[in-house]
């Protein structure tokens, strides 16, 4: 009995649906006068359209085991260890740096805009490291590893990857004088957009939304992120603004003519929760073990997935460029293949 009553605690925590039993059970619903209520409201959104995208998929018969099973067996792998770890890192963060903070800010709707756009420089500076640090990627590649979209990939990291991000994203919006409660917000609406870009496209065939492809980063944007092929990759760090991917010449749309292929390029069993989790670091390991010199140690640490101590480097810039010098066309289709590792940054 405890069990089932654990088991029925964690789902509607997963659910979101805490706040709204809360106030159906009291029969008070002004909660929802408040923001905080109004985000404990909304926090069911992603959850329900992950439900409505799985069966959809089983009506249609498009449903694979498969394409959920190795993202959900890593998000209960996570549930009672990155969270917390995540939490401290912020609270850390905000404790040690708020006082050096260049200017103060307050919860209006011009200061949000001001944090918005740090925010979302903080995010492209974490993610860009994530796929050009290789001791990083190690830690990311794992949300890359699945080889087809869908919403439980937004929950599909290494255990150690939220904490990363968030001290570094945390500690350059608190400098920058965005102030914890706007801060939290933004994290509620940057989290809630960063799930609903990975929807699949058995619910949003087209996830270019329009006009809102120019304007904001969409599904069809992250899509592309997590493409392997040559012509996308190390593309749209951003979340939801793309000033600094289009700032920074990362930004890459979706070409129709070019079938995005999901995953990462080295060879893997994605089936396999320790080669989908660890299976970076054991590739890391092996390259630091043969590397001579203490040098070429810490460079594999340190430089770029695809670099190597003898020159033959496989970096994301170098497939990039070497794939278009072969054919005008050739890198619009198909990632390099014939490497076992260690991946290029997707």
């Amino acid at each position: 009995m405890e069990f089932l009553n654990v088991l029925y605690h964690e789902l509607i925590s997963f659910l979101g649906l805490g706040s709204l039993l809360d106030m159906y059970h009291t029969g008070d619903y002004s909660p929802l006068l408040t923001l905080n209520g109004v985000l404990g409201a909304i926090s069911p959104v992603i959850p329900l359209i992950l439900l409505i995208e799985i069966g959809r998929a089983v009506i249609y018969k498009k449903f694979r085991i498969e394409d959920y099973k190795m993202p959900f067996l890593i998000f209960l792998l996570n549930r009672f260890i990155s969270r917390f770890i995540s939490i401290a890192a912020i609270a850390f963060c905000i404790g040690v740096l708020e006082k050096y903070a260049v200017l103060k800010t307050a919860f209006t709707w011009y200061w949000l805009i001001y944090g918005y756009i740090i925010w979302e420089f903080a995010h492209f500076v974490y993610h860009y490291l994530a796929h050009k640090v290789r001791v990083f990627w190690c830690l990311h590649s794992t949300h890359h590893a699945p080889q087809s979209m869908n919403l439980f990939v937004g929950y599909a990291h290494f255990f150690l990857e939220s904490a990363y991000a968030d001290v570094i994203r945390t500690s350059i919006c608190i400098l920058a004088g965005v102030n914890p409660p706007l801060l939290f917000f933004i994290m509620f609406i940057d989290g809630t957009w960063g799930a609903f870009i990975h929807i699949g496209e058995n619910i949003l065939k087209d996830g270019r939304l329009g006009f809102l492809n120019r304007i904001i980063l969409t599904p069809s944007h992250h899509r592309v992120h997590h493409a392997r092929n040559p012509l996308y990759m190390d593309t749209n760090f951003c979340n939801l603004l793309n000033i600094w991917d289009r700032l920074f010449g990362t930004l890459q749309k979706e070409e129709k003519e070019v079938a995005i292929e999901y995953g990462i390029t080295r060879k893997l069993n994605p089936n396999n929760l320790l080669d989908v989790y660890f299976g970076e670091f054991y590739y890391l390991a092996k390259d630091i073990a043969k590397a001579p010199g203490l040098k070429n140690k810490i460079l594999y640490i340190f430089m770029p997935p695809g670099w190597s101590h003898t020159g033959d480097h496989k970096t994301a810039r170098i497939v990039k460029r070497q794939s278009t010098s072969r054919s005008p066309s050739s890198h619009l289709s198909h990632s390099p293949a014939g490497k076992e590792h260690p991946s290029y940054p997707l």
